[in-house]
């Protein structure tokens, strides 16, 4: 719309100024090499602008001609050039589909005129992958990881290849080289944290957790959450070497993940070899808040060597006099038990005694009713325990482990490791581990933690009893 208006503007300022022309009448006088030659003015106005219209016309006829040649090259070059990524095209599509030789034979064509294109590189590595041909592919990749503009496309490429041959240092240095150039590259983030893991370099991995979660690659509640499960881990493993470097990598965790129950544990066993019963009971309790768990409760009670009833009471203050979960009531019934506290500890389960049990529980409530007397209850709980759920245990990625990891069992990602049942029965072997009588358990202190079930072969399949 805008055009159209100049235009009729230029015409109708063209029709007023010939206008103004033709309503101002004069001449013009030429003399030239003893001729003269006399002209209205409106007409010598037309034969100059003319003279300036072939002008121009043999100005631009001249460039055309001139640049005739170049013009002529150029449109060959842009015919090859839409050859070639036509080419490249057809290549792309064939590596996808698979077909090796239709690739080969893209790649070959579309480099013959793009020989400076990443794509063409990246395609002739594919149809190379696709032929198995492992040095071509190599060659390919480590000539783009020394041009600037293909350097990522071929770290990642050699890492990739590093890491299907399980030449774990080189994966490591390819990815390494990667994130110096670009510290947001989430593949060579990722590709560090799994090396750094597997070398079990628990600090290292969480200060790349750290920068994951600052450049958006993990959100933050999630880098929290794996970060304190690294720290967690390279507490655990300094914890008899220097437990002050210890102590300080499990507050860390524990002040970022407060529900996570082996930091706390670790800060707990280290304050009381030091001596400081009241800082583990705190680290103890903030966790026990937020994620209760039996092993909570066992530190507790082993915070200060004193008597079994004074042990009893330090439970009781963590767990609360009447525990709201299942595993408040086993922690406190089990402090009870070696507190020679019977009767409290069957009060404090009667009811779970009442709804379907783990087979800890029943365990304990069988050894309960042993040590007073009642042998026929006792045979009664023991016979219940054998078709109840299993007790709690550590799961991680749907596995149940022997102690509390930081990385999956089945992938290595680092994955909660979460305290709870298995979607399994208790087998006839974990009861018989319990003792028929506490006669033993009263004279020395017994592990709160009741042994663990065998693994099974399928936790998500019940076994018959």
């Amino acid at each position: 719309m805008l055009k159209l208006i100049w235009r009729l503007s230029l015409l109708v300022l063209a029709a007023l100024a010939v206008v103004w022309l033709a309503e101002r009448p004069g001449s013009i006088a030429i003399h030239w090499q003893g001729q003269d030659v006399e002209l209205s003015v409106f007409v010598g106005v037309i034969l100059l602008v003319s003279l300036f219209a072939v002008l121009f016309f043999v100005i631009w006829l001249f460039r055309r001609i001139w640049r005739a040649p170049a013009v002529l090259r150029g449109s060959r070059k842009a015919r090859r050039e839409k050859r070639a990524y036509e080419a490249l095209s057809r290549g792309i599509i064939a590596a996808g589909a698979g077909d090796s030789a239709a690739a080969a034979r893209h790649a070959a064509i579309a480099g013959e005129t793009l020989k400076h294109e990443p794509l063409v590189k990246l395609l002739g590595a594919q149809a190379a992958q696709l032929r198995g041909d492992k040095a071509e592919v190599a060659r390919v990749f480590e000539a783009m990881s020394q041009h600037h503009d293909t350097a990522l496309l071929g770290l990642r490429g050699l890492h990739g290849q590093a890491r299907d041959q399980g030449d774990w240092q080189a994966a490591h240095q390819h990815a390494e080289a990667a994130l110096s150039r670009n510290q947001g590259l989430g593949w060579a983030q990722l590709a560090m944290l799994h090396s750094l893991t597997r070398k079990q370099d628990w600090q290292g991995a969480a200060k790349i957790v750290e920068k994951m979660a600052k450049s958006g690659a993990l959100a933050k509640a999630e880098a929290a959450q794996k970060q304190a499960a690294l720290l967690c881990a390279a507490a655990m493993a300094s914890e008899e070497k220097d437990k002050a470097a210890a102590l300080k990598l499990a507050s860390e965790a524990h002040a970022l993940d407060a529900t996570l129950t082996p930091a706390a544990l670790t800060m707990a066993r280290i304050y009381t070899t030091q001596a400081q019963p009241k800082r583990a009971l705190k680290a103890l309790r903030e966790t026990w808040l937020k994620a209760p768990q039996r092993d909570l409760a066992s530190a507790a009670a082993a915070a200060v060597d004193d008597t079994p009833e004074d042990k009893f009471e330090r439970v009781r203050d963590l767990v609360g006099k009447e525990p709201a979960t299942a595993e408040g009531r086993f922690a406190l019934a089990h402090a009870a038990v070696l507190a020679n506290r019977f009767e409290a500890a069957r009060d404090i389960l009667l009811a779970d005694a009442k709804s379907e049990p783990a087979a800890g529980i029943c365990a304990l409530l069988a050894q309960i009713y042993d040590a007073l007397g009642n042998a026929e209850t006792s045979k009664s709980w023991l016979s219940r325990g054998l078709s109840a759920q299993a007790d709690p245990m550590w799961m991680s990625d749907g596995r149940p482990v022997a102690q509390w990891m930081p990385l999956s069992p089945v992938s290595g990602e680092v994955v909660p490791c979460e305290w709870r049942s298995p979607q399994h029965r208790a087998t006839q072997h974990q009861l018989a581990l319990q003792p028929p009588s506490l006669a033993a358990a009263t004279k020395a202190e017994a592990p709160l933690v009741l042994a663990a079930p065998p693994l099974p072969d399928d936790p998500g399949v019940e076994q018959d009893s």
